[in-house]
């Protein structure tokens, strides 16, 4: 079944998940905030096929989430690296690292930890926050939708 782009939907949900809406994307993504950079180091923690993972790579390229880098090591290879589009995911994944240790283990049982380097303590939980630092839940908000701007008229 051929995916359909989310590309022009008026939810910004709906676009992100467009550009990292997959697993194997926003696994590749997680695993260059840990410091990967090469095919072979994501291909060997995924274990996913080498086609599969070309073709998120290339997609995460186009979508300006990575790019291309001259090896770090002076060697003749490439490198991916995440960008500032990029980096503006780590909130999300760190999101999603929360959830799942709030609900998908069982007490006690072993798992990844992210922490503090400075201090080298567990980070807090996020939380939403109005502009003026209130804690916000998911009953404090809503969606609005913004007024449609008219096309803008070229220049004579």
């Amino acid at each position: 079944m051929k995916r359909t782009s989310l590309e022009g939907a008026a939810c910004p949900v709906a676009r992100s998940l467009d550009v990292i809406g997959d697993w194997w994307s926003l696994l590749i993504i997680r695993d260059a905030f840990d410091g990967m950079r090469r095919f072979g180091e994501f291909q060997k923690s995924l274990g996913v096929a080498k086609g599969i993972l070309a073709t998120r790579l290339r997609n995460l390229v186009a979508m300006g989430v990575l790019e291309l880098a001259p090896a770090s090591d002076g060697s003749a290879y490439q490198e991916y690296v995440l960008t500032e589009k990029g980096c503006g995911l780590f909130l999300v994944v760190v999101s999603l690292r929360q959830w799942g240790e709030a609900y998908l283990y069982e007490p006690g049982e072993p798992h990844s930890l992210l922490v503090d380097n400075e201090k080298g303590e567990p980070v807090g939980r996020l939380e939403l926050r109005s502009r003026s630092g209130r804690a916000l839940g998911w009953a404090d908000t809503s969606v609005k939708k913004l007024p449609v701007s008219p096309p803008k008229r070229p220049r004579r």
